[in-house]
């Protein structure tokens, strides 16, 4: 799998600056989820993760920095959970010609799963979209890094649904775009009514629509 790296031209580092680099987005993931992304400040990410600021400093710009990198984190770790929850299934997956739309519920509650609540991430999310529309810098590096992860969920779904003999039925990256619309959306839904991200009926019907057998 590709990393950010590619992107944004992130330098090799150390075992050991890695370590707290974790430790930080570790930090930042539960003071973000907290008091949100706006709230959230330098010296309380650097305090929570049990160092200086200018341990911070020394492994970010900003705070904005600190975010895409632990949105790159969130997305590797979802796809993680993707090619593990997919691994386990077989052809019953297909049943009459059709999805079975149980395994597509329980495979989507694995994905999300994290030590961040995803409604919490939609949160921040929609903080950070509002800074990148007024930054047009910040805009620009949050519009590579959400390219790069949508060519790589297209790329890991693409593989994944042939191991189960699934396909989809139009342009992935178009499957893509509508499928994590679809998400965005109940998951606005889910926050504002204050209740927990399910697969919603609209996203279980579009599973119908983007995804078919292969033969």
């Amino acid at each position: 799998m590709r990393t950010l790296a590619h992107v944004t031209d992130v330098p090799t580092i150390s075992a050991r600056r890695e370590r707290t680099r974790e430790r930080l987005l570790d930090a930042a993931a539960q003071v973000f989820a907290r008091v949100g992304f706006g709230g959230a400040s330098v010296e309380a990410i650097a305090e929570a993760a049990g160092f200086t600021r200018g341990a911070f400093y020394s492994n970010f710009e900003s705070k904005e920095e600190l975010f895409l990198a632990l949105t790159t984190r969130q997305a590797q770790q979802h796809l993680a959970a993707l090619e593990s929850a997919v691994a386990g299934l077989d052809a019953a997956v297909v049943r009459g010609g059709h999805v079975d739309r149980g395994v597509i519920r329980t495979v989507l509650a694995t994905v999300t799963e994290g030590k961040t609540p995803e409604s919490c991430w939609f949160l921040m999310n929609a903080e950070f979209e509002l800074l990148a529309m007024r930054d047009p810098e910040i805009g620009a590096r949050w519009t590579r890094q959400q390219a790069w992860m949508r060519d790589e969920l297209a790329t890991a779904l693409t593989r994944l649904l042939a191991d189960v003999g699934l396909r989809f039925a139009v342009d992935p990256p178009l499957a893509v775009e509508l499928l994590l619309a679809a998400h965005a959306a109940a998951s606005r839904d889910a926050y504002v009514a204050g209740e927990q991200v399910m697969a919603s009926p609209a996203l279980e019907a579009l599973v119908d629509l983007v995804i078919t057998t292969a033969d």
